[in-house]
């Protein structure tokens, strides 16, 4: 569902990573390692909104590099900020992005929104929500056209009690069939969704 295929990455003169490869099967995986490791290059890169200086990301079948329109609809990301459109309401971000994968606001998408605590939120501008709030929009939107491949960086940077609950538990759902890859410094996190813990250096 996910390969990556001889990726490297680098800042001016500092190379982040180099030759990562590594096939991923359904399940969900968590990046655990200190900051300054390239995590969140990775996931961009994955995401296709960070582009590599070599290699190549292939999501269920297509590769980012040749057929990117295909790839991208295969993946969700949610990223660390949740604040790129300030003016947005986060009903307008779940409409958008449901029309760029071609799918409609369903009862299953709405349900995730409601269990989340959204749903009062909705109609509020991004640059008026809570951190937490934010990450809530992008993970509801995540579960948008059933994708392949489910990045998150942060998972769950600003999520009280009850939504990180409701977060491990559809993470566990997600990767029964999918790949759920995400970064987090929060370990209970990682046991409740019963995640693969990786490094990125383990992926050469």
């Amino acid at each position: 569902m996910l390969r990556i295929d001889n990726l490297s990455k680098r800042y001016g003169d500092y190379v982040v990573f180099q030759g990562l490869t590594h096939t991923f099967e359904p399940g969900c995986m968590a990046l655990c390692e200190e900051d300054s490791t390239g995590k969140s290059s990775l996931l961009g890169i994955i995401a296709g909104v960070i582009p590599p200086d070599d290699g190549d990301v292939w999501i269920d079948g297509h590769s980012l590099r040749l057929a990117p329109q295909q790839a991208r609809l295969r993946v969700a990301y949610v990223p660390d900020n949740c604040l790129e459109f300030p003016m947005q309401t986060g009903r307008e971000f779940l409409l958008k992005a449901a029309a760029q994968k071609n799918v409609s606001l369903d009862d299953g998408v709405l349900d995730l929104a409601s269990r989340l605590g959204l749903e009062p939120h909705l109609d509020k501008r991004f640059e008026q929500m809570s951190t937490g709030t934010r990450r809530k929009v992008y993970l509801t939107a995540a579960a948008l056209g059933e994708p392949a491949v489910i990045v998150a960086d942060g998972a769950s940077n600003g999520l009280d009690a009850q939504a990180r609950g409701v977060l491990a538990d559809v993470f566990q759902t997600w990767a029964r069939d999918r790949v759920v890859l995400f970064a987090s410094h929060d370990p209970e996190l990682v046991q409740a969704c019963n995640a693969r813990m990786l490094d990125v250096a383990d992926l050469r």
